[in-house]
């Protein structure tokens, strides 16, 4: 069975990036509540491609699976006892935006055919900035 592609972000999504941006190489904060328990059952249904403006700059990919890594053993954001730490390698880490059936993103806004106000846009905030 093909599996579609569902693209996640990484910063904001599953990083909660409250540090924001050091680099692309530095990865310092926890995932988002429930991130990698997301991936795990997104997993099930979709390819999950972790996209991300890190992801075409030196260091970058690298740094994400390492952080992935750390986390999914980790004692509180830790995995399901079965859950096979391996299958994280079934994750993939494009350079370039996948050709994604959906994106999960924490900056963006869902285009529905109608052009969003220029107010709106300049007044647009993530989820976690207040």
């Amino acid at each position: 069975m093909n599996k579609p592609i569902l693209c996640v972000d990484f910063d904001g999504v599953l990083h909660s990036y409250t540090s924001g941006w050091q680099g692309a190489n530095v990865v310092s904060d926890p995932p988002v509540e429930g991130a990698l328990h997301f991936l795990v059952a997104a997993m099930q249904y979709f390819r999950v491609a972790i996209y991300s403006s890190r992801s075409n700059q030196e260091g970058g990919i690298r740094a994400m699976r390492e952080w992935l890594g750390f986390w999914s053993v980790d004692a509180e954001h830790g995995m399901p006892r079965d859950f096979d730490h391996g299958a994280w390698g079934a994750i993939e880490w494009p350079t370039e935006k996948p050709p994604a059936m959906v994106t999960l993103d924490d900056r963006a806004i869902t285009f529905t055919g109608a052009w969003p106000e220029m107010e709106a846009l300049r007044n647009f905030k993530p989820w976690n900035k207040p």
